[in-house]
């Protein structure tokens, strides 16, 4: 959701590092009890030795490794041996002191063996957010897996060593396996770094195209919405679909998309929140006022369990009847790149043509520069968008993205964000009659930080692993 720093012009990669640990998260019985409790098993490349980090750099890698225990496994201790066990692939984000974020991957399945056992947990920790790419570096790992887990290290040493593509570039790893000689896996990233973390398919499969507006409606208001699902998999990828539908803007809010048992009080919270829940923790919601519940079960009698009511008529009218006609042009069996680009074009259009005007009403006065409230208001080009308008703009990303466009003091100049250069071209073409308008908004966008607000690891405490 938030894109790497732009590689100088020209260069293929980002100088990063694709994965800073891959841990094996396994589980095994508390002595004397019936209860299991996650532990590590495997570490590479391992920890560096304590007296070459700080305090502070050491308690983070602390708090990060503890963290990997809490989302490998987020039902808690209950758990019982199963001969069948479908792999599932899912992700989390954590928030360290000082603002900067790292990326859980995480592939359970069963270890190899016979009988009755509990799942462990393959889990990648990187600076990179791309869900796709992380998921292709999975399936890799559970090939090897299944010959020997001596194979699975060679690879990744071989990925650690190979830089990080840059967005719409492409690196190749060479891996040697036996009975099929040396591999070369391709590993590409999306042109579009804002949206290499987000897969829309799962979320247009849990929802109809007027349950997403609905659901979109609520976020773009920021409101208290948690999603429900049995499947980790499926509330990691509908969250941060649902993230992705607010771009340019961010969601500045608690951010946690699947929410470990031990943490469920965070539901009680009364500032806005996205949080995903595993079904069989519903009935320990039990206060559902000013809360919109979000049921994405197969077959659910309701998909919203509860909701304030007004969902569908915050979006006006006419963006709601554009919108939906831009969703049900998409193919059915559409790439999820091609997926990607159409969702999030409609969408950002809403912001185009409700909003999209910010710009000419944020002028210099001194040496500073101010957005002028009342002006923008007044020239909001159709009346019926004015309430949603003054609703939108009373929300914190709307205040956060005004205040750094006040911050530039070269609007004008060039944009940050790569994905956003690359964008310019495409939107300012794509609505014949607002050109200037979608420049000048992408321009404003460019300076917005690309960041989501997450768990923090410094919310965690020793009895959180209890």
């Amino acid at each position: 959701m938030y894109p790497a720093a732009e590689p100088p012009a020209g260069r293929s990669h980002t100088g990063q590092l694709f994965f800073e640990y891959l841990l094996v998260v396994s589980l095994r019985k508390k002595r004397n009890k019936e209860d299991y409790e996650p532990h590590i098993t495997y570490q590479f490349p391992k920890v560096r030795p304590r007296e070459v980090m700080g305090r502070l750099q050491r308690e983070e890698e602390e708090k990060c490794m503890k963290a990997a225990h809490l989302f490998c496994f987020p039902e808690g201790i209950n758990w019982a041996p199963l001969t069948e066990y479908k792999s599932e692939t899912f992700s989390f984000v954590l928030t360290e002191v000082d603002g900067s974020r790292r990326n859980g991957y995480c592939r359970r399945l069963l270890p190899a063996g016979r009988g009755a056992r509990v799942p462990e947990a393959y889990c990648i920790i990187s600076r990179a957010a791309c869900f796709g790419l992380f998921s292709k570096i999975f399936d890799e790992v559970e090939k090897r897996r299944q010959i020997s887990k001596a194979m699975i290290y060679p690879f990744m040493q071989s990925l650690r060593e190979a830089p990080l593509p840059s967005p719409g570039n492409t690196v190749s790893i060479s891996s040697f396996i036996p009975d099929a000689g040396t591999e070369i896996i391709s590993l590409t990233r999306p042109a579009e770094s804002w949206l290499e973390h987000v897969d829309f398919h799962t979320l247009f499969r849990c929802l109809n195209d007027e349950e997403v507006l609905m659901v979109f409606a609520a976020t773009v208001t920021e409101r208290r919405i948690i999603f429900i699902s049995e499947e980790l998999s499926t509330l990691s990828q509908v969250l941060h679909a649902v993230a992705a539908l607010l771009y340019p803007f961010v969601w500045q809010h608690t951010f946690i998309s699947i929410v470990p048992t031990v943490l469920i009080d965070v539901c009680a919270a009364p500032t806005p929140f996205l949080l995903g829940v595993q079904k069989n923790l519903l009935e320990q919601l039990t206060d559902h006022s000013d809360l919109m519940i979000v049921d994405l079960s197969p077959g659910a009698e309701t998909k919203f369990i509860t909701r304030m009511g007004d969902e569908e008529s915050l979006l006006p009218a006419k963006l709601k009847e554009e919108l939906l006609s831009r969703l049900s042009a998409r193919k059915h069996h559409a790439s999820t790149e091609e997926l990607n680009r159409l969702v999030s074009e409609a969408f950002l259009s809403v912001f185009v043509q409700s909003v999209g005007h910010f710009s000419q009403h944020v002028r210099r006065s001194a040496s500073s520069r101010r957005f002028h409230k009342k002006s923008f208001l007044k020239a909001v080009e159709h009346r019926s968008h004015l309430n949603f308008v003054k609703l939108f703009i009373q929300t914190q990303m709307f205040d956060l993205f005004i205040q750094e466009e006040e911050a530039q003091p070269n609007p004008n100049g060039t944009n940050t964000h790569s994905s956003l250069r690359s964008s310019n071209s495409r939107f300012q073409s794509e609505l014949s009659g607002e050109p200037l308008e979608r420049k000048a908004f992408l321009k404003g966008s460019s300076n917005t930080s690309m960041k989501l607000f997450s768990f923090s690891l410094w919310n965690l405490n020793e009895d959180s692993f209890d």
